[in-house]
């Protein structure tokens, strides 16, 4: 690839990019903003269902460029414009305190809700009125992490694209088919006439995550509610599952965090899973 010139804060280029950190214009321009080397690397990687490259734009300080060369000539080869850009310009389309020199603008990847729900998913994430960027990047994080087939975010959960969210997945969102806006009885309604059983999880739960797998109930294909950080999941939510279930507390803590609840019940259920039969580790054996 010919070298890139250095771009400024005055390119039009640049500015397109800046807006994207406000929500309203992510929505028009159906574009959002990766920052840093995993998460570039992933976006340079993935195709949307039209076969076309997600990563459309990257902005790399010349440093940058020159330590992650093979992710700038991955974009380059995937068609994607590459801009150098001193760390001045980096810092504003940058959402970060501190950048690590390399920012790519993405296309939007969600899926919708009725092709999730066409494969045939065994483990499901469902976002219901997570509000916290962080928390939902991160239980996107661990979706991926424990197998996970699909993550549903409500429309009363976070924005996927919020920077902060794309951070927090650390690249796991273009690994695992996300739907996004789905009201959550649609999305209990749809996973259930898949034949996808609902746990809904919270720690007033009347049912006991032990006592479930002890119970051997938790092999087959399963879909977990995570509910707000701070009240949890409303009563309403609560009755649309065929289970509630708390993560037991053996010591002292008062409760667990979303994200680490999530880690273990995710986990709970890909292990119940594989003892079932169905093997969902991608780790060679």
């Amino acid at each position: 690839m010919g070298t890139p010139e250095l771009i400024s804060s005055r390119s039009p280029r640049v500015a397109a990019a800046r807006r994207l950190a406000k929500r309203n214009f992510r929505g028009k321009d159906r574009r959002f903003i990766a920052e840093g080397p995993q998460a570039v690397r992933e976006a340079v990687a993935h195709r949307g269902p039209d076969g076309e490259p997600t990563l459309v734009e990257l902005f790399a300080t010349p440093e940058a460029a020159t330590r992650y060369a093979g992710i700038v000539e991955a974009a380059h080869a995937a068609g994607a414009r590459v801009h150098l850009a001193p760390d001045t310009v980096l810092a504003e389309v940058s959402q970060t305190v501190t950048p690590q020199g390399i920012v790519g603008v993405c296309r939007f990847l969600d899926s919708p809700f009725e092709d999730v729900l066409r494969a045939r998913p065994r483990l499901v994430a469902v976002l219901a009125h997570v509000r916290d960027p962080g928390n939902a990047g991160t239980v996107l994080r661990c979706a991926d992490a424990a197998g996970a087939d699909a993550v549903v975010l409500t429309d009363a959960s976070v924005d996927l694209y919020n920077p902060k969210s794309v951070r927090a997945s650390v690249g796991s969102l273009f690994h695992l088919p996300v739907a996004v806006g789905v009201p959550v009885r649609q999305a209990v309604a749809g996973l259930q006439e898949a034949g996808v059983r609902i746990l809904a999880a919270d720690g007033a739960g009347e049912d006991d995550l032990d006592a479930e797998l002890d119970a051997g109930t938790m092999g087959g294909p399963t879909a977990w509610i995570f509910g707000n950080e701070a009240w949890g999941l409303p009563e309403e939510t609560r009755a649309l599952a065929d289970a509630v279930v708390r993560v037991p507390i053996h010591g002292k803590a008062e409760s667990l965090n979303l994200a680490t609840a999530a880690a273990v019940c995710l986990y709970a259920s890909a292990r119940a899973q594989r003892a079932a039969g169905g093997c969902r580790s991608v780790t060679p054996s």
